[in-house]
């Protein structure tokens, strides 16, 4: 078993993908694609940001080999976040992506967009679904819902899809069957230590023999030892315990707002029936006073009620 760094955290998260070697092993096993070559996009950077919620960005563009050997450019927005946020926050850095001029090849007439895929690695889970890695991919159909392939992949049609790979952190666990489980185990929280959850305890043997991933593990050990990065993931648990503190006092307050919304629901019902007792027991009490010849005037003053109300059981 090693300790190392565990890369939930956005600064060792970053610590691992400014590594081109390993970028190109993490992108390469989630894109099922062989990745040659990984750049962090020029005037693109890792949004560090803190606000109300984490999203951890990075924009990479990855040289990736097709199945008849050419090469292609395509752009990768990665995405990670620790807790539940909107998807509107999403789609919000994939309009930056589309408009960004540097995204575009081409000239005149052959003008298109690069080809984009988005990564999100989420902290966790997507409803009901339970499988731990989701591709959602765009498909061609003419009217009569047959596929069309005929002409496609084409440029024009690229520019204006992207697919998307999900990744639900919180689904992994521990079973490494396939290439990509192998490089998400790196993700895996069931390893994360009972006494830190700044770090995993790995079994580092199923990962003998493999010269990538052990250049993984190796790279969180570092990170584990570096003195800034473990300073940084304290200010990011410190962040979250306040950002959870928050969220803690916020459910406390919608929890006893709707308490009380049920309880001035309750009081208004009672009074309400209360109202309706009363009405009646003044209408007896009318009725009583009229069967008793007692003038309608007299009853509305010795009752302190209008003289419309006592008219009205006259009728």
């Amino acid at each position: 078993m090693v300790t190392v760094a565990n890369p939930i955290y956005d600064i060792v998260f970053k610590y691992l993908m400014e590594d081109e070697r390993i970028a190109r092993t993490i992108l390469s096993a989630l894109l099922k694609m062989d990745v040659v070559h990984v750049k962090l996009r020029p005037h693109e950077y890792a949004n560090v940001k803190r606000d109300t919620l984490s999203v951890f960005r990075i924009d990479f563009g990855a040289t990736v080999r097709q199945a008849d050997g050419s090469e292609q450019l395509i752009l990768v927005e990665l995405q990670k976040t620790w807790l539940p946020t909107e998807t509107l926050r999403f789609r919000q850095y994939l309009g930056v992506q589309y408009q960004n001029p540097a995204n575009v090849v081409g000239e005149g007439r052959d003008t298109h967009a690069l080809p984009l895929v988005a990564i999100y690695l989420l902290g966790h889970n997507v409803g009901d679904i339970e499988e731990p890695v989701l591709y959602v991919q765009h498909e061609t159909y003419d009217y009569e819902g047959r596929r069309v392939t005929k002409g496609l992949p084409d440029p024009f049609v690229d520019s204006l899809t992207h697919n998307s790979i999900i990744v639900q952190i919180p689904r992994l666990h521990g079973q490494v069957n396939t290439r990509l489980d192998k490089v998400l185990s790196i993700f895996d929280q069931t390893y994360k230590s009972k006494d830190n959850q700044q770090v995993l305890n790995i079994d580092d043997s199923i990962y003998a023999g493999d010269a990538e991933m052990e250049h993984i593990i190796h790279r969180l050990l570092m990170a584990a030892t570096d003195a800034n990065v473990r300073q940084d993931m304290n200010v990011e648990d410190e962040y979250f315990s306040i950002i959870e503190k928050r969220d803690t006092e916020i459910m406390m307050r919608d929890r006893q707002l709707a308490e009380q919304s049920v309880q001035l629901a309750e009081k208004n019902v009672q009074l309400a029936e209360k109202d309706v007792q009363l009405q009646e027991l003044m209408r007896n009490s009318i009725r009583m006073l009229l069967k008793a010849k007692m003038e309608p005037e007299a009853i509305a003053t010795s009752l302190g009620i209008d003289l419309e109300k006592v008219l009205r059981e006259l009728e």
